[in-house]
């Protein structure tokens, strides 16, 4: 049998070795939870696919001048084909018609005006024969596009993962309403007199064109949107460009902007 004094200390030792032990059960209570669940950046996912969006693009208009009327500008006054070459404004708003396509309508704007003057002749005392070539275009036109990969993914019943990197290509058509104007002094080449007139053609013309482009996600329903736009037009000149066929009204358009989708 163990004396008194040998079961005390046995007692005190269980009670010391068993101490750790509670406290690490019945201290901080979150010593002993689970760690939190991982939360989603609020900017990783919508609620619900976007069914529209507005973007505005500025961009550069590399002009067709494939025509007589431009050829016989360039010949005659110190005017290159690269000159009608500007910059140009637009804006879209779209619809989605399903998972992958888009229906659009754009508003673009653009106008270049090059000073020039005669390259073989000269005003009495050797002055310059000089005018200004203006050509200014509004197109209204419609297109549809394709996502050439999905736009995203739902990733729950209301929640959708947008992809940050979409490309896409489309077609469309529309109309342009342009303005062709020279102004300033001429020569009358069969009598050789400089007089000063102004000459210009407007109206509307049909268009067509396919266009490629990429979306890329910047923030939520924020986006990069860039874009390449073919477009081929034509238009009859007015009387005061009797003689020449119709004019060029076509060209690439390369653009950039900003989208936000909805």
């Amino acid at each position: 049998m163990r004396s008194p004094v040998g079961v005390a200390l046995l007692l005190a030792s269980l009670v010391a070795s068993a101490t750790p032990a509670a406290a690490q059960t019945t201290g901080n209570p979150q010593q002993t939870t689970s760690p939190p669940p991982l939360r989603s950046s609020p900017s990783d996912f919508l609620i619900g696919q976007p069914r529209g969006l507005l973007a505005v693009r500025g961009g550069w208009l590399f002009a067709n001048t494939g025509t007589d009327l431009y050829d016989f500008v360039t010949d005659r006054l110190t005017v290159d084909g690269r000159d009608f070459n500007t910059t140009s404004l637009s804006a879209d708003f779209g619809i989605s018609i399903g998972p992958r396509f888009d229906v659009l309508a754009t508003l673009e704007q653009a106008e270049t005006s090059i000073p020039s003057q005669y390259r073989d002749f000269v005003d009495t005392g050797g002055v310059e024969i000089t005018q200004n070539t203006r050509r200014e275009e509004w197109t209204i036109s419609g297109s549809v596009r394709l996502a050439l990969l999905p736009r995203g993914r739902r990733i729950s019943r209301f929640a959708w993962l947008p992809r940050t990197f979409t490309p896409y290509l489309g077609v469309g058509g529309g109309a342009v309403k342009y303005d062709f104007q020279q102004y300033g002094s001429f020569v009358d080449f069969q009598t050789l007199r400089v007089f000063n007139d102004d000459f210009s053609s407007k109206g509307w013309a049909p268009t067509a064109h396919a266009l490629g482009g990429v979306d890329v996600r910047l923030y939520r329903r924020l986006y990069l949107t860039t874009e390449a736009r073919y477009t081929w037009s034509s238009a009859k000149l007015d009387a005061d460009f009797v003689g020449f066929e119709p004019v060029s009204l076509g060209g690439l358009r390369t653009s950039a902007g900003l989208q936000i989708v909805f």
